[in-house]
């Protein structure tokens, strides 16, 4: 089985349910960003093995970010052909990422300052896909301002993935993350 098609070659991308639009439209944009967020999260899951809780928790997020792709890619007269949960984000997904940030979070004591990254390995790769996933959720509300997006929960999803992701890293920090100013300051 060959991977290419050549059909892209004069730079359009095909969507979902059908469709054809510019690689630099909105749309793949936003897809796109989801879509390495989720490869950063591979870094992290990887370096997450000796933590069984965080491994899974990743290995999640991973799996349900193909899922807010899948409707991202997917022209608004098309979206409803998306199946809840599965290419389609739903209002239970962003209440589970609610639930995690807060099982992270009531187990760190988060600094008053700003953190610096690199407070482990982990907790560094986990920052990185952070902001990867802060760029998508900035496509996404790209395509919101453009009348693209057809729901907004998955806005909803991916900025409570990036919170999660915050809370996973303080989470894997190691004992004391390094403060912006220093501690006194």
């Amino acid at each position: 089985m060959k991977i290419y098609t050549r059909k892209g070659d004069d730079g359009s991308t095909g969507l979902w349910y059908g469709g054809r639009v510019s690689k630099t439209h909105l749309r793949p944009e936003a897809y796109g960003a989801v879509d390495e967020a989720g490869a950063a999260l591979g870094l992290c899951r990887a370096a997450a093995g000796a933590d069984p809780e965080l491994h899974a928790d990743i290995l999640r997020l991973q799996t349900d970010l193909f899922t807010a792709g899948a409707e991202l890619a997917t022209a608004p007269e098309a979206a409803g052909r998306l199946e809840d949960g599965v290419s389609k984000v739903t209002s239970e997904m962003v209440d589970r990422l609610e639930d995690e940030i807060d099982r992270y979070m009531d187990r760190v004591d988060l600094p008053p300052k700003f953190v610096i990254p690199g407070g482990s390995e982990l907790s560094a790769r986990l920052d990185v896909a952070r902001t990867a996933l802060r760029r998508a959720e900035r496509r996404v509300v790209d395509l919101k301002a453009a009348g693209d997006l057809a729901d907004d929960t998955v806005l909803w999803y991916v900025n409570r993935a990036s919170d999660l992701l915050f809370a996973m890293a303080r989470y894997a920090d190691e004992p004391e993350p390094e403060l912006f100013g220093g501690r006194d300051g």
